[in-house]
């Protein structure tokens, strides 16, 4: 257990992955990123993976079997990259240099600023402050609302 309680996840074989085709697998890979990316659903913090299911017409495990299989991760790992992404563009940008890292936070999906800390670390090494002060690299996806 490290800084901001993050443990190393554990790999486990869940059944369910064998049951969806290879087919199917392939058709709701794309409509998972079509959905969660291209129309940035990724930024509701109340859009679970249940809600996902639903508007894509299956369940919660085949979207849970996608995503481990297709994107190595769980499904809150997958959406919180692509907040912490749109965070670090959102940390660089000089119109948003006046906000604060809970507008920051509530701007990019998170509940709130404990977790976006904790999701911030684990994926960059640094908090989000010290990436905005010029501890980060490239500011990943383009900040646009």
């Amino acid at each position: 257990m490290g800084k901001y309680n993050i443990n190393d996840a554990v790999r486990k074989k869940a059944a369910y992955r064998s049951m969806v085709s290879p087919r199917l697998m392939d058709a709701l890979k794309s409509r998972i990123v079509y959905v969660l990316v291209k129309k940035k659903k990724f930024k509701d913090k109340d859009y679970s993976a249940k809600r996902l299911a639903e508007d894509l017409h299956t369940n919660t495990r085949y979207i849970s079997a996608v995503v481990s299989v297709c994107f190595d991760m769980n499904y809150s790992s997958f959406v919180n990259k692509y907040r912490i992404d749109y965070a670090k563009a959102l940390l660089k940008d000089k119109r948003y240099a006046g906000l604060k890292m809970e507008e920051i936070s509530d701007m990019v999906g998170f509940s709130n600023r404990q977790s976006f800390y904790a999701a911030f670390y684990k994926y960059t090494g640094i908090t989000p402050k010290q990436y905005k002060l010029g501890g980060g690299g490239d500011a990943g996806v383009a900040a646009e609302e």
